[in-house]
């Protein structure tokens, strides 16, 4: 089930990455992607290594969703 939702997500990453919308609206769209994935699989608030140990793919995405937003 993780493997399938989180392809899930990464699809609607790359629907964002090419899509014509702004930088900005790319932003908004990743922090929605990145809250629903908080939520979907328990993302802690603070870094814990144990949680990232264990879920290192969930946390891949995360990070690269994390790294695309134009703060």
């Amino acid at each position: 089930m993780t493997e399938n939702t989180l392809a899930w997500f990464n699809n609607e990453y790359e629907k964002v990455l090419h899509s014509g919308l702004s930088d900005s609206q790319k932003s908004k769209e990743y922090a929605n992607l990145m809250t629903e994935m908080e939520y979907k699989f328990k993302v802690p608030m603070l870094k814990d290594p144990e949680w990232e140990k264990e879920n290192r793919s969930v946390i891949a995405l995360y990070r690269k969703i994390s790294n695309s937003r134009d703060l």
